[in-house]
């Protein structure tokens, strides 16, 4: 599996349930990257998302253990065990999209990470794990640097040894 996630420098990843900044091309990225696969998000971030609705172009499977919830387009799954064993073998095409608690789920289950690095801090209350220091994990690709609202990012890929 994967993980795909945008964060500041200091690891932080949202802030009362949304991004800490818009940034189109991360979001092109983010599209590029996940259409025609699937997307595992848990509820707060679904209703996060434009409308609350799930992205097209994507299977979208929404962790939560809200029984009644049933947003149209979705598949749920109450438990990480539920999920994968929806999933089954077919894991390769799957990335896990946030937010904070669904991320630390997969975390050790994930062979790719892709992240969106923000040289810059924001006020947060989310967080992912920060990932240089981890000896298990390479850096296998990064971008130029890019600018957009007065921010300067990279993408970078980094995968499990």
């Amino acid at each position: 599996m994967n993980i795909i996630v945008v964060v500041d420098e200091n690891w932080n990843i949202g802030r009362d349930g949304g991004l800490l900044v818009h940034l189109p091309g991360d979001l092109q990225y983010f599209k590029k990257k996940t259409l025609g696969k699937t997307v595992v998000v848990g509820r707060k971030t679904l209703e996060s998302f434009p409308g609350a609705k799930p992205l097209p172009g994507r299977r979208n499977i929404v962790l939560t253990r809200q029984e009644d919830y049933r947003p149209e387009g979705c598949e749920i799954c109450a438990s990480k065990e539920e999920l994968l064993q929806l999933l089954g073998d077919d894991t390769q095409d799957v990335f896990i999209s946030g937010g904070q608690n669904v991320y630390e789920q997969f975390f050790q289950d994930c062979d790719r990470y892709f992240v969106t690095k923000l040289y810059a801090a924001f006020d947060a209350d989310r967080s992912f794990p920060e990932l240089d220091s981890r000896q298990e994990l390479e850096i296998v690709w990064k971008s130029d640097m890019q600018e957009e609202n007065g921010v300067k990012y990279q993408f970078f890929e980094y995968k499990r040894k």
